[in-house]
């Protein structure tokens, strides 16, 4: 499995999102110390979930933050977090 595929599975399954985009942008920062040593180092995540609903936005990041906690600790160097209102599950 893809450090992308299991980003996607953690935050699905944590928060069953209505959006949901998960996006390398590993190329974009070649040549950045943190994107050496090969793929899937840098990612953007767009996510609406009612369950990051009413809270406030350093919660918000948090709680995606401790899901992905595993991938963080592991190759991913950064993680940029976009986080939109999501209403109720497209589910």
């Amino acid at each position: 499995m893809t450090t992308k595929s299991a980003i996607i599975a953690k935050l699905t399954e944590a928060f069953e999102p209505s959006v949901l985009d998960v996006i390398d942008e590993t190329e974009l920062h070649r040549g950045h110390a943190g994107a050496q040593g090969g793929s899937e180092t840098h990612f953007r995540v767009i996510i609406g979930a009612a369950a990051l609903d009413g809270l406030s936005r350093l919660e918000q990041h948090r709680a995606i933050m401790d899901c992905v906690a595993g991938e963080l600790a592991g190759s991913v160097h950064a993680l940029a977090i976009e986080v939109r209102p999501g209403g109720p599950s497209i589910r």
